[in-house]
C-alpha cells in the first residue's frame, strides 16, 4: 500500500514539474516575442530616420548647388 502511494506522489510530482516548466517556457516565450518586436520598430524608426535625413541632406546640397551657379 504504501508503494502505490508513493508511486502516486511520484508521478503527480512529475506533472505538476511539467505543467510548471511548460508555464516558464509560455512566458519566455512571450518575452521573447515582445523582444522581436521593440526590435523591429526600433529597426523601422531607425531607417525612417536615415530616409528623412538624406531626404533634408540632399535639399540642402542640391541649394547650395544652385547658390553657387
Amino acid at each position: 500500500m504504501a508503494f502505490l502511494f508513493k508511486a502516486i506522489a511520484g508521478v503527480t510530482a512529475l506533472v505538476l514539474l511539467a505543467v510548471t516548466l511548460f508555464g516558464q517556457l509560455l512566458a519566455l516565450g512571450g518575452v521573447l516575442l515582445v523582444a522581436i518586436k521593440v526590435a523591429v520598430v526600433v529597426i523601422f524608426l531607425a531607417v525612417l530616420t536615415l530616409i528623412v535625413f538624406f531626404i533634408l541632406r540632399d535639399r540642402c546640397r542640391h541649394r547650395r548647388e544652385t547658390e553657387l551657379s
